[in-house]
């Protein structure tokens, strides 16, 4: 298994990975603390962190990206389907909150990722995108999830978010655990507090809260709207003045 932690569902069923998601259960639960709020879709790898939110009236839906790092997983209670990342098969509209991680570092377009969750979510949705921090020492480390595909920085990842017509509401990192050597076997919320406090901007991840914006297709420069009370009429086009000039004598008349 530990050549194969860079899998998702591997990752997660050894004793750091349990950790790691014990700790991003924590701060997610931070962003969304009222539970089950409509429908939840976790798309990428979201299998550990949708028992959060999955209620019975309200159950949560998983889409796995079809990724080398997704693919695989353990069964999850009959709502767990492995989909394209460019054509999601759901309506467009459809969720009220929707979670992406282990998801955008590893697809390759992913701007049309993006747009598939602009068409899904909700107008009044929101968006929880967790991805690894470029500045952190997860990104780094090959033995995790996280160390697959590209990483981003804060500024890439809100231009990115732009670009797909999404506003960015709340920033914060986590997982500042090392991913490599002993794993800690004592509390590790104080390994989180502290790095939180003295380092905020070297978390392993970033996990970023966005909302849709809607207005982002009016276009730069919009056309000039006339009031129907003001009755312009059409400018009329006046020939230049002009002197006419006697025609030229015959040179035998001079």
């Amino acid at each position: 298994m530990p050549a194969e932690l860079h899998i998702a569902a591997n990752f997660y069923a050894s004793r750091r990975g349990r950790i790691a998601a014990r700790l991003l259960a924590q701060r997610m639960a931070a962003f969304w603390p009222e539970g089950g709020a409509g429908r939840i879709l976790g798309l990428g790898y979201a299998l550990p962190f949708l028992p959060l939110w999955d209620r019975a009236e309200t159950p949560c839906l998983s889409a796995r990206l079809d990724t080398h790092v997704t693919r695989q997983a353990p069964p999850w209670h009959g709502r767990d389907c492995v989909a394209n990342g460019l054509s999601l098969p759901f309506e467009d509209l459809k969720f009220d909150r929707i979670v992406l991680i282990h998801a955008l570092e590893v697809c390759e377009d992913k701007s049309s990722l993006l747009r598939q969750v602009w068409k899904i979510l909700k107008d009044d949705g929101r968006l929880l995108l967790v991805v690894p921090n470029r500045a952190g020492l997860w990104a780094h480390a090959d033995n995790s999830p996280f160390g697959q595909g590209t990483p981003f920085s804060r500024r890439q990842i809100s231009r990115w978010l732009g670009d797909a017509c999404f506003h960015a509401e709340r920033h914060e990192d986590a997982l500042y655990i090392p991913p490599a050597g002993p794993c800690p076997a004592g509390p590790v919320g104080m390994v989180e507090w502290t790095g939180r406090t003295l380092f905020p901007r070297l978390g392993g991840v970033c996990m970023i809260e966005a909302v849709k914006d809607i207005y982002a297709g009016i276009p730069a420069r919009p056309a000039a709207m006339v009031p129907a009370g003001l009755g312009l009429r059409r400018a009329r086009v006046f020939p230049r003045l002009f002197t006419p000039r006697p025609p030229p004598g015959d040179a035998q008349n001079t």
